[in-house]
């Protein structure tokens, strides 16, 4: 482009603006070169093409090397002053608004020297968003079983999580060519698309069983059967079983003793889940990694909680005391190994008064009375249980239910040598986090000990009482202010989830966006849950959701605040891959939490969570982020490269937040040439 002299100063600065506020910090560089070796008029500006390359390789060369040399002097002087700043603001007395007006500032810094870390890593990483190869449709980051193998892993080791460098995957995941849209709830609890999850018909028909007469095949779909007349033990037959092992008259009176959330290990397909959920019981279901036919792919495609999670070596990522109930069935656990180590994660998980549930051929006594080897198995069992101070209610056929203490008194007066040891209150930790599992009886040490049957049934548990929250060092008044302002902010955004706030088309007059159905989400993923808040309000408003409250390593524990209000949660690492198969959340949200991520110093970048966020979400699901005006652009600027359609809206209340509001498009692969 020519700018030529003869024009008026007002259009050169109308022309010098646009410019300059087309310039992004996560494109090419433009570069302005001197005219005085090219034949231009005097005071003219040559503007090169910012993807052809320029004439002269050493010019280029030289720009390259200014460039890097320019953005390191930015970084060390940025650093050095702001440095510099904190000590003289440390040392001497400022007020308030000083203090404010700093604090703001040092968010600001952090945000652009994250751009501009972004930008010295180069503008291709960013720009181009390839897509992932055939074999990612179905994968989960960190659980590479074959490799895990190759290092050695053994004896269950093999199938957890092993995060390593190679295991970040900065690339789109194409939906098979097969995929269709999931069904809404209810009907999505009761029949899948075949296609949307990596199991073939012969898998269906191989499987056990149990499995094979609570799944009909027709054609392109899955239908589960509840109730039906040709299945002899059905679900609903089951959970009515385990109540009335209990002292229960049926499985609706669960909650009035005190039972809401329940831990489903190794769960099939979720189908004890579904039912129980109409009983107002929210049940999480957990079980290894597979790369076909997966249990948690296909539970989480009908819309229950679930996500790949292993305790052979490690703890499970919830705190001590988070469940009413545990529940195993034909799960394969060797429970008598490793000297009932296993046995006691669920004991540490398992909330005093609660119960554990396990349902299996060992635990038949009058089978294993001709078959030795489960006797011996079923000894162990039912003498480490006594150990752990458990009470054996009922036994059944297969199934056999305990009830934990309500008391530590067992616990207290346990002799030396019978059975495994109470934690020290240093080992007795609230962030399992990739602990490893530890032979000691946990949680007995916890100000959290409050038995089901006297916390307040459901649903008066999701508000905490002032003495319950005082255990977690939460004021009632606090609580009920955030529970307030995330009902308004789930009705507005409510009305924002539809297509038609991305047309470019105005509305007549008079004429309103629809406001979408209860049922337009299930799946909802909470990246950074605080207290569980927006989980909260979305069940106030009557949505048909359920919400995965993930609590970052990298800021406070709130989890078990959030799990003592009977929701659902789970740490984690947002700089790794989250523990669930793509394509298995309807919503992702997050607040707050791209201001988390950028004040830590992190071994990831914005980019890569991104990417996650996208592995995560369903085609044509929604993603809404708050956070601060900066981070809200520079995240418009991401969710383009990731072909999302992206909206930034303004938040009256609050001038130095913004709110993203985004949609994935369906991508398939055949849409694609290879």
């Amino acid at each position: 482009m020519k700018f030529k002299p003869e024009k008026e100063d007002l259009d050169k600065n109308r022309l010098s603006s646009d410019v300059m506020s087309s310039w992004n910090p996560f494109q090419s560089v433009v570069s302005i070169i001197s005219p005085s070796k090219q034949s231009v008029p005097e005071k003219c500006y040559i503007v090169p093409d910012p993807y052809s390359p320029l004439s002269s390789r050493k010019r280029y060369k030289l720009t390259l090397f200014l460039l890097k040399l320019s953005l390191f002097v930015i970084v060390i002087l940025a650093l050095t002053g702001s440095f510099w700043w904190t000590i003289s603001l440390t040392t001497t007395s400022r007020t308030t608004h000083t203090f404010r007006g700093y604090r703001r500032l040092q968010e600001q810094l952090v945000s652009d020297l994250w751009d501009i870390g972004e930008l010295s890593l180069g503008s291709s990483r960013i720009k181009e968003s390839e897509f992932c190869s055939l074999e990612s449709e179905n994968y989960i980051p960190c659980f590479n079983i074959t490799e895990n193998l190759e290092l050695g892993l053994t004896e269950g080791q093999e199938q957890d999580r092993h995060c390593g460098p190679t295991s970040k995957q900065n690339c789109l995941v194409l939906a098979p060519s097969g995929f269709k849209i999931p069904h809404r709830w209810p009907t999505g609890r009761d029949v899948i698309w075949i296609d949307n999850v990596k199991i073939n018909a012969q898998e269906v028909l191989s499987s056990g069983s149990l499995t094979k007469r609570m799944m009909l095949l027709d054609e392109d779909q899955i239908s589960f059967s509840f109730a039906s007349s040709m299945v002899d033990d059905s679900i609903e037959d089951y959970s009515h079983q385990i109540a009335e092992m209990i002292g229960l008259r049926n499985e609706s009176y669960l909650v009035q003793a005190g039972v809401r959330t329940v831990l489903d290990i190794g769960c099939g397909f979720g189908s004890l889940g579904a039912h129980l959920f109409q009983k107002q019981l929210l049940t999480m279901c957990i079980a290894n990694y597979e790369s076909s036919g997966s249990q948690v792919e296909i539970t989480l495609e009908r819309g229950l909680p679930a996500m790949v999670a292993s305790f052979a070596a490690k703890k499970l990522p919830f705190p001590s005391l988070s469940f009413d109930m545990v529940h195993s069935a034909w799960d394969g656990i060797a429970w008598n190994h490793k000297d009932g180590i296993h046995l006691i994660e669920v004991d540490r998980v398992l909330r005093p008064g609660g119960y554990f549930v396990w349902t299996s051929p060992i635990a038949n006594t009058r089978a294993s009375v001709k078959n030795k080897d489960n006797l011996k198995k079923w000894d162990f069992v039912r003498n480490f249980a006594k150990n752990l101070c458990w009470e054996l209610l009922s036994q059944q056929d297969n199934t056999v239910v305990w009830k934990k203490p309500s008391d530590k008194d067992c616990y207290t007066s346990k002799s030396q040598g019978s059975g495994p040891y109470v934690c020290k209150a240093g080992h007795d930790v609230e962030s399992p986090y990739y602990h490893p599992l530890e032979a000691c009886i946990g949680g007995t040490h916890s100000r959290r000990w409050i038995p089901i049957e006297k916390r307040p049934k459901w649903p008066s548990r999701a508000a905490l009482n002032p003495k319950e929250l005082a255990v977690h060092g939460v004021l009632f008044d606090d609580l009920t202010e955030d529970d307030f302002n995330w009902k308004s902010a789930v009705r507005n955004y409510w009305s924002l989830l539809s297509p038609l706030i991305f047309s470019d088309h105005p509305k007549r007059p008079g004429i309103e966006d629809p406001v979408p159905p209860y049922n337009m989400v299930r799946n909802v993923l909470d990246m950074n849950a605080h207290f569980g808040g927006f989980n909260s309000a979305l069940l106030e408003a009557g949505k048909s959701v359920w919400v995965m409250n993930v609590v970052p390593t990298s800021g406070p524990n709130n989890l078990p605040l959030i799990l003592d209000r009977g929701f659902l949660g789970v740490l984690h690492d947002w700089c790794e891959a989250f523990p669930t198969y793509p394509r298995t959340y309807d919503l992702v949200h997050a607040e707050g939490l791209l201001s988390l991520e950028t004040a830590k110093q992190r071994r990831c970048s914005i980019v890569d969570v991104f990417f996650e966020i996208d592995r995560l979400l369903r085609p044509e699901g929604w993603v809404i982020l708050r956070d601060m005006t900066s981070l809200i652009e520079t995240a418009r600027t991401i969710a383009a490269r990731l072909k999302w359609e992206a909206r930034v809206i303004e938040i009256e209340s609050n001038s130095d937040e913004k709110l993203l509001v985004c949609q994935k498009p369906l991508i398939k692969r055949r849409s694609y040439p290879s």
